[in-house]
């Protein structure tokens, strides 16, 4: 008999844990789909095509990292956006081009990949900036600013992404618009990039609340300057 009673008993905590589990989650789910509801609202006005930001005249048109191949050429993704951040330039979006993105490691560059890419299709040197420690999308924005000297600047990245990189740079101070670059699909890893987007942007939400400083700032560059200073090779 008391067996039994104290079966009964576990049970009842088995099934309390598990529905305690199961609201939980609940809450939290809904708490990351309101975040992210709220981040995609507050800026989906932001977001325009080329030919609307004709002749813009942002200070930079900011290109994000997104990835070099082993052969040492930009990835899809990243292809798609320098050739888009192009095409604001090219049509007077902006004055300058701001290439950000991961080069934190010898062997690993991004940035130069970026320009060197942008040269050959013609863009001069002078008018491409590199940020050579844009390692997240919080450091881009804020180095633009507080780095560059940006205040007004046009952001190309994929539309899944475009959403939190303009919600950064309006809370940060910057007056911005964004530009897809989605010029073809991504292949199968695109659902894995969405839902790490989805968590990416709470961090996001709690990171412009309290608004920290990047690992890397250094000194002020002038973006109405030559990009040849950022220059390392």
């Amino acid at each position: 008999m008391k067996n039994k009673k104290e079966t009964t008993k576990v049970k009842k905590i088995i099934i309390k844990g598990f529905f305690a589990f199961v609201g939980i989650g609940l809450i939290i789910g809904l708490f990351v789909l309101i975040i992210n509801i709220y981040i995609v609202k507050s800026v989906s006005e932001k977001i325009r095509t080329v030919e609307e930001l004709k002749d813009y005249n942002a200070d930079c048109v900011i290109v994000l990292g997104a990835g070099v191949r082993p052969d040492g050429y930009p990835t899809w993704m990243l292809e798609d956006r320098i050739l888009v951040g192009e095409q604001v330039y090219n049509n007077h979006g902006a004055k300058k081009i701001l290439m950000s993105g991961d080069h934190g490691q010898v062997n690993y560059d991004e940035v130069n990949t970026m320009k060197s890419y942008s040269i050959a299709n013609g863009i001069p040197s002078e008018d491409i900036f590199m940020d050579h420690a844009g390692f997240e999308t919080y450091d881009t924005m804020y180095r633009a600013k507080e780095v560059f000297g940006a205040k007004k600047v046009v952001i190309v990245t994929q539309k899944y992404h475009l959403y939190r990189a303009l919600y950064i740079a309006n809370k940060l101070g910057l007056e911005a618009y964004g530009v897809s670059a989605d010029l073809r699909a991504y292949g199968s890893m695109q659902p894995y990039r969405e839902v790490r987007e989805w968590l990416a942007r709470i961090k996001t939400f709690g990171k412009c609340i309290q608004k920290p400083k990047p690992k890397y700032l250094g000194d002020p560059i002038d973006i109405q300057a030559s990009g040849d200073v950022t220059n390392d090779k």
